[in-house]
């Protein structure tokens, strides 16, 4: 990379730092405005910069995210919703990658079974990261933002397995067999179980060393930062799942680390977001020119399907019987924005099928850019609407009694209660 690229890159980076409220209140997100950056100094970038690299970057920021984002969940309000949880994850995800894989089938004309599998599955998981704008606004439930948390938090971990047996079928010879279900089922239990072990035993040491007065306060976000990679490096060192290990990971630090934990978590969700802005900008700069000359009317009907009927449809079959209301399905539905995961799996198609990955990289890359604007634009508006309409409805449920009981009270009206001692201003 050019010194003048580099340049360029952190004057941006600082650029949006001391504008990005302004900027977000116009609907304009930090992963939109760094995708376009990208696209804009394509040229100016190395391409030698390599997959591989912008692999690591995005796996190394998928984890973080995924750390950070777990540890603000408490375990009592996860077993409170387990069922819901079950649905979206065991009814709801499985429907998606079946759905998206035969729309791939059917739409874009996939060399082999293989690639559908890849697409449909590659764009299943969903990116809270994305929605950030959902799972922090203040009119959305904190019981809806927590689903969204949760479910984009182990979703991509589920399908990894689903997205390697892809590419082995994909890059393999007629015949050859990838990692089987049982393997699979292995692999998430083996990521989940030295996730909690890593971010428990991490967290109830930097407790001790904490209260004992061995930790410099300056340096404990960085061993934080560093226990996050260290369950996701672990897990795939195991043979493991890194993501949901990372996932894991967190969930226990957040539980063991005691009042300490937050203050150091934030340094992570600050080095995440760095990292994030880096990745979206690579992702403008190296994935969206690839899909220069390949976009047509079935990838673009795709991608529009991929993110509406594929996700929304599971979604709404999932829930039947949860209880939750038309309107919170169909948000719950839609927040499903596609980001980073998807991303990793289109690089790892790369480098499994060289140019053999191109039509499923090209359907992950459009799917993720119409998703980051989509997502971006709609996500403050419809959490507000969504919010205030939950005010209005639970206002309706209880408000006519009360309304009642106001008439009844007030002089103006003649009640019983006028000139008494309730009477007056109610």
């Amino acid at each position: 990379m050019t010194s003048g690229a580099l340049a360029l890159i952190a004057a941006v980076v600082f650029a949006w730092g001391a504008f990005s409220a302004k900027l977000e209140r116009a609907d304009l997100t930090a992963p939109m405005a760094f995708v376009g950056i990208g696209v804009l100094l394509a040229g100016s970038l190395p391409a030698d910069a390599g997959a591989t690299g912008v692999t690591v970057l995005t796996e190394a920021t998928l984890a973080w995210v995924l750390f950070s984002d777990a540890s603000r969940v408490g375990l009592r309000e996860l077993r409170g919703d387990a069922g819901v949880y079950g649905r979206l994850l065991g009814i709801a995800l499985p429907l998606t990658v079946v759905a998206g894989a035969a729309g791939a089938w059917l739409l874009l004309d996939a060399p082999a079974p293989w690639y559908a599998l890849l697409i449909g599955a590659a764009l299943a998981p969903t990116d809270a990261a994305l929605g950030a704008v959902v799972i922090t606004h203040p009119a959305v439930p904190a019981r809806i933002r927590r689903l969204l948390n949760v479910e984009s938090g182990l979703n991509d971990g589920i399908v990894t397995p689903v997205v390697l047996v892809a590419l082995a079928g994909a890059a393999s010879a007629p015949g050859h067999a990838g990692p089987n279900a049982i393997t699979a089922v292995l692999q998430l239990a083996g990521g989940a179980l030295i996730g909690l072990t890593v971010g428990a035993v991490g967290g109830r040491l930097l407790r001790i060393a904490g209260r004992r007065g061995w930790t410099d306060d300056s340096f404990a976000g960085p061993a934080v930062l560093a226990l996050a990679l260290l369950a996701y490096a672990a897990a795939v060192a195991g043979h493991g799942n890194g993501f949901v290990a990372a996932f894991a990971g967190g969930i226990a630090f957040g539980h063991v680390a005691g009042r300490g934990g937050p203050r150091e978590v934030f340094y992570v969700e600050e080095t995440a977001g760095l990292a994030s802005l880096l990745v979206w900008l690579l992702f403008g700069a190296f994935a969206v020119p690839l899909l220069y000359g390949r976009v047509d009317v079935a990838l673009l009907l795709y991608a529009v399907l991929s993110l509406t009927v594929v996700r929304m449809a599971p979604v709404a079959l999932g829930l039947i019987g949860a209880r939750l209301g038309g309107r919170t399905v169909a948000f719950v539905g839609w927040f499903g924005p596609r980001g980073l995961a998807s991303v990793v799996f289109a690089l790892l198609a790369v480098e499994e099928l060289g140019e053999r990955a191109g039509p499923a990289v090209a359907a992950i890359v459009l799917t993720v850019l119409l998703s980051v604007v989509a997502h971006g634009v709609s996500a403050g508006p419809l959490a507000t609407r969504f919010g205030a309409a939950g005010r209005a409805a639970a206002g309706a449920a209880g408000g006519e009694p009360a309304a009642a009981a106001r008439l009844r009270r007030s002089p103006a009206r003649g009640g019983p209660g006028a000139g008494g001692p309730t009477g007056g201003t109610p």
